[in-house]
């Protein structure tokens, strides 16, 4: 007889629980909003776009790059709209932010890719680093011992 009420009690319980999860209402997620490309992503790819694709893809930048008109297009906005560098020199302004030497590379395609041994924003790839570039919100990165601060603007927001 205790064996068929613990049963009995165990099975409404599951059953209450069932019917009590499915009235729960399902949490509501903010709607992504449309990407919205700069009219700079329709120009070719600058000499020096190519170099740092070249530099990450190597002999795969044809097949998974170039030959995929909308990959290119996300990497023209990525490069040209959504990656800013800030120089922060009072340090009441800085945020505390991952490190660039925190980031892993991107070497996938090009294994003896190596890290710049110094930061210069003209000429840096932020393609070699393994960045957060599609997320939801903006992401800030500090360049190891200096002032230099690493922001990419979700590609969610309107330029």
């Amino acid at each position: 007889m205790k064996k068929t009420i613990t049963l009995f009690a165990m099975l409404f319980c599951v059953f209450t629980t069932t019917i009590l999860a499915q009235n729960q209402p399902l949490q509501t997620k903010v709607p992504l909003k449309r990407v919205s490309y700069g009219s700079n992503v329709g120009a070719p790819l600058s000499a020096k776009e190519q170099m740092q694709l070249e530099e990450v893809y190597g002999d795969k930048l044809n097949e998974y790059v170039l030959s995929k008109p909308q990959r290119l297009k996300d990497i023209k906005h990525l490069l040209r709209n959504r990656i800013e560098y800030k120089r922060i020199p009072n340090p009441h302004d800085q945020k505390p932010c991952p490190l660039l030497s925190e980031i892993p590379l991107f070497n996938n395609y090009v294994p003896d890719l190596k890290r710049d041994p110094v930061f210069n924003p003209q000429t840096f790839n932020p393609l070699k680093y393994q960045f957060n570039f599609y997320a939801r919100g903006t992401y800030m990165y500090r360049v190891d011992n200096t002032d230099y601060f690493i922001i990419i603007k979700s590609q969610h927001q309107n330029f």
